[in-house]
């Protein structure tokens, strides 16, 4: 079976923003506004008091902000609520990425080892900030500021599973194209290929190259991902443009996995990859 999560992508363009949280933002900014209004204050006022902005508080208010945990700290304290307001900051937490996002982070989160070929850009997982905003800014129809720095946010967050111990495997093979695309500028891919250097000498991180000179490719129907769980089963994800979905039918899981080995085996091996980055990066 294929669970389908129309409009999201792991690494390249449109996470999706149609979810539950929009309400949640909603709700949250209705109740500061209350809080606001019934101590008397403007939003000038207000923003002064807690040190933001007269826009922050206004776009908070009408949920088109996420509040960060400190802005909910100083209203709770100014406002005199007592910690209803400063309460909120869990709802918030889950609200301040895409559902469709959280729901991947879950899965990786559950993951003991991720396994990935990415034909376009450099993997999610292995992104710079920079790159990731430059990316997420290419995007078209474009994006609204906040929504893009929500979304950059959120990849950064997904990069938090690498600190726990212990750590998920992850083997991705990348190709040659998506190393030398200059994703904001010459500077950025660089620092994004030095970032590819260091997480390549972790052990637990394996990146291959797949050389676009290879002759046998067994990855030409497109990236993939495959995800083994702490439970012992393996879903796969796939993505194209504005369709992704996550894959339990036993019988697609199994092709994935037979197609991801044969590109593994065909790409550059660890150490031939790190040694072609490294070329590729003294070349930018």
């Amino acid at each position: 079976m294929s669970v389908g999560s129309g409009g999201t992508t792991t690494d390249g363009w449109d996470p999706g923003l149609e979810d539950d949280s929009g309400a949640v933002m909603k709700a949250v900014g209705r109740q500061i506004k209350l809080w606001r209004e019934a101590a008397g204050l403007r939003q000038a006022e207000f923003g002064a008091a807690i040190r933001y902005s007269e826009e922050m508080v206004s776009s908070v208010e009408r949920g088109r902000r996420v509040p960060k945990p400190e802005f909910l700290d100083a209203a709770d304290e100014v406002l005199g609520a007592g910690g209803k307001i400063a309460a909120m900051k869990g709802d918030v937490a889950e609200a301040r990425y895409p559902k469709k996002v959280r729901d991947l982070a879950k899965l990786e989160a559950e993951s003991v080892e991720l396994g990935s070929y990415v034909n376009t850009v450099v993997h999610g997982l292995l992104q710079t900030e920079e790159y990731a905003r430059a990316l997420f800014g290419l995007r078209r129809p474009a994006y609204e500021e906040d929504e893009l720095e929500r979304l950059v946010a959120a990849r950064m967050a997904r990069q938090s599973l690498f600190e726990r111990r212990p750590a998920p495997l992850l083997t991705v093979v990348q190709e040659e194209a998506a190393l030398r695309r200059p994703v904001g500028g010459k500077m950025v891919l660089r620092r994004q290929l030095e970032h590819l250097l260091e997480f390549g000498k972790l052990r637990h991180v394996e990146i291959q190259v797949m050389p676009t000179n290879a002759e046998e490719h067994a990855g030409l129907a497109g990236s993939l991902q495959l995800l083994k769980l702490k439970d012992g089963s393996t879903l796969g994800h796939d993505e194209v443009q504005l369709t992704s979905r996550v894959i339990s039918d036993p019988r697609e899981v199994q092709i994935l996995e037979m197609r991801y080995g044969m590109i593994r085996a065909q790409a550059l091996t660890p150490r031939e990859s790190l040694a072609f980055i490294e070329k590729v990066r003294d070349e930018t």
